[in-house]
C-alpha cells in the first residue's frame, strides 16, 4: 500500500482532515527544505507537496514562480533532491508528493525518474501541464514503480469531472479556483463543485487553498477530506530564509488547530 492510502485511511478512522503544506524544494536552499520538511511534520502536517523548480512555471501564481526562480538561482537541481528525499526517508515516513512539470520528467528521462521516485520514497507526482486525456504518457511507468501520479480538477472541467474522479489515484487534488493556484480566485459553487466529486470519486479529495486567513479553512474543510495550503508558506519561505523553519511551523500548527475544530 502507498503511503498516502496509509494516511487518509488513519485520518478518516480519527475522523481527521488532512493538512498538506506545499513548498518549493531549494527555496533557501535544499538543507532548509528537508528542515522545513520535518518542521512542518512536527506541526501536525499529513502530506508534504514538494514543487520541483522550473524555468517557466505557467501554471503558478508569481508567488510560487519567484520561488522557483530562487530555488534555480540556488543551483537545484532534480538529482539533487532526490538525494536530499534519500537522507530524509531516514527521518521520516510522511508521503511527499511531487509537483512538477511534464517536461522536466520527460528530460530527466521518464524510466530513470520513476525508478528513483521508487528508490528514494516519492510516492506520487502531479503534473499540472499534463491534460487528463493525455495520462497515458506517464501511467504505465508510474503504476510500475508505485508512483501515484495525481490527477487534478477545476471547476471548469464540469463536464469532466465523472471520468476524472473515477480513475484518480491517492486523492484528487481539487483547485477552487478558475484558475490554477491563483489567490485572487473568485468564489465558486462549492456545494455543486464537490457534490459532483464526490458522486464519482473512490479516492478522497483534497481542496487546494490560495489564502493567507487561515480562518477561511473552517470554511472550505467541509467540502474535501484535506486542504492543500502553498502561497502563505512560500510567502515566509521567501521572507524568513533560512530561518524560516520556525515561522513555517507555527504557521502549520495553527492551520491544525483550526483543521481539527469540530
Amino acid at each position: 500500500m502507498n503511503r498516502i492510502d496509509e494516511v487518509f485511511d488513519t485520518l478518516k478512522r480519527q475522523g481527521k482532515k488532512a493538512l498538506i503544506p506545499f513548498i518549493t524544494a531549494g527555496d533557501a536552499g535544499l538543507d532548509t527544505t528537508e528542515k522545513l520538511i520535518l518542521a512542518m511534520e512536527q506541526a501536525g502536517a499529513d502530506l508534504i507537496e514538494l514543487g520541483i523548480p522550473f524555468s517557466d512555471p505557467i501554471a503558478e501564481g508569481p508567488v510560487i514562480q519567484e520561488a522557483s526562480v530562487r530555488a534555480l538561482e540556488n543551483g537545484t537541481r532534480l538529482l539533487d533532491i532526490f538525494q536530499m528525499v534519500r537522507e530524509l526517508r531516514k527521518k521520516t515516513q510522511i508521503p511527499l508528493v511531487m509537483m512538477m512539470y511534464l517536461n522536466s520528467i520527460f528530460g530527466f528521462g521518464k524510466e530513470r525518474f520513476f525508478a528513483l521516485c521508487q528508490e528514494t520514497g516519492v510516492d506520487a507526482v502531479i503534473v499540472p501541464d499534463m491534460p487528463y486525456e493525455e495520462k497515458d504518457e506517464i501511467q504505465e511507468i508510474a503504476d510500475s514503480h508505485n508512483v501515484y501520479s495525481i490527477s487534478m480538477v477545476v471547476p471548469t472541467s464540469q463536464e469532466r469531472i465523472s471520468m476524472i474522479a473515477k480513475e484518480s489515484q491517492g486523492f484528487l487534488y481539487c483547485v477552487a479556483s478558475t484558475n490554477i493556484t491563483c489567490e485572487d480566485s473568485r468564489r465558486i459553487d462549492f456545494e455543486k463543485f464537490f457534490g459532483e466529486i464526490k458522486r464519482y470519486a473512490e479516492v478522497p479529495c483534497a481542496v487546494d487553498f490560495e489564502s493567507s486567513a487561515p480562518q477561511q479553512i473552517a470554511e472550505i474543510k467541509q467540502y474535501g477530506d484535506g486542504v492543500i495550503v502553498g502561497s502563505a508558506i512560500v510567502k515566509m519561505v521567501g521572507r524568513y530564509g533560512k530561518q524560516s523553519p520556525e515561522p513555517v511551523k507555527a504557521f502549520v500548527s495553527s492551520l491544525r488547530s483550526i483543521l481539527d475544530e469540530e
